[in-house]
């Protein structure tokens, strides 16, 4: 994900974005616990996109 592209959504759209991406951080991190994590490389992309879009809401 592109801040570029985050940069044009609403607040409320990066807040949705935000919880979304936070839910899939929790999915990813049950499925490494009980072993049937394949890419866990996903966690720390998921947490960079997490931290993009904190950053834009802090701008705005």
């Amino acid at each position: 994900m592109k801040a570029k592209d985050l940069r044009a959504l609403s607040p409320d759209e990066l807040r949705t974005k935000i919880k979304d991406l936070r839910e899939e951080l929790f999915r990813i991190k049950f499925q490494h616990s009980i072993r049937q994590l394949e890419n866990t490389a996903r966690f720390s992309l998921l947490k960079r996109d997490i931290a993009r879009v904190e950053t834009i809401i802090r701008e705005k």
